[in-house]
């Protein structure tokens, strides 16, 4: 699906919650969700959710959510199915996706849902880290101070989410110079979904290991983890290598005249030559 990333439709969202951990039953407080198309606002989605349970010292300090905010606030049993159809059709996206995904599936679980499924969450948060590489640290605020965005982050989940838009812009702005503006290379670099990543890497591997049968050269574009260039590579590959969770391409590169080794998740445009 080589399709612009400005013609496809996200859910830009976020979570407030009474701590860090769903699965010590940690609960959301706050949802909320923004519908965008390219520059376009299309619709908002926010609410306050009762969680039936204390926020944590730690959590009002930074969100400032007080149990009167929340008393009559509605259950997430009633905000789930409101959410779903909210983002019924649309990409998601999230700074630290994994955190918000994670208390989602939590939330859904307790009411007796499946998971989240066959829904692409890019994770803005990797694609600060990929390109923008070398900060000290990535906390949203920060992201967002290195691209000139003046707006504070608040730590309330639909001004987050604006700040998060603001900074998924500026990201895609610098892909689009780097030459990333297609939908499957952002699937690829910076989406947070296990089983999508697991499908694109199996891919992959099966297209390089045919390469390697019939000894041909590999054109790819590489994503560069230290710099976030792209440059254009010819490999003759040789193996695929594994170390923990990362999968490597071990292959002579006709560029540099030697044997290299480059991050699987990091090739895309396979083309065999």
């Amino acid at each position: 699906m080589n399709i612009n990333i400005e013609e496809i439709e996200f859910t830009v969202f976020d979570t407030e919650t009474t701590g860090l951990h769903p699965a010590q039953g940690d609960r959301i407080v706050e949802l909320a969700g923004l519908k965008v198309r390219g520059q376009e606002k299309l619709a908002r989605f926010d609410c306050l959710v009762n969680p039936h349970r204390e926020i944590s010292a730690g959590a009002f300090a930074v969100n400032k959510i007080t149990p009167e905010m929340l008393k009559h606030a509605p259950d997430l049993s009633t905000v789930m199915p409101k959410f779903l159809e909210f983002i019924g059709g649309s990409c998601l996206c999230s700074y630290n996706a994994e955190f918000d995904l994670g208390f989602l599936n939590a939330e859904l679980k307790l009411s007796g849902r499946p998971p989240l499924a066959g829904i692409v969450v890019l994770d803005v948060l990797t694609m600060a880290r990929k390109l923008l590489p070398g900060l000290p640290r990535y906390p949203l605020w920060a992201v967002a101070q290195k691209l000139g965005i003046v707006s504070p982050q608040a730590h309330r989940a639909f001004a987050d989410v604006e700040l998060t838009w603001e900074v998924f812009n500026q990201l895609k702005s610098i892909g689009a110079k780097k030459g990333i503006f297609g939908f499957t290379a952002f699937s690829e670099l910076f989406a947070y979904n296990p089983v999508l990543a697991e499908g694109v890497g199996l891919e992959k591997i099966t297209r390089i290991q045919k390469c390697i049968q019939e000894k041909k050269i590999l054109k790819f574009s590489y994503a560069s983890s230290t710099t976030g260039e792209i440059s254009q590579r010819e490999i003759i590959p040789q193996e695929i290598r594994q170390d923990n969770q990362t999968r490597y391409l071990v292959g002579y590169c006709c560029l540099k005249k030697e044997q290299r080794t480059f991050r699987l998740e990091n090739i895309l445009n396979l083309e065999v030559i």
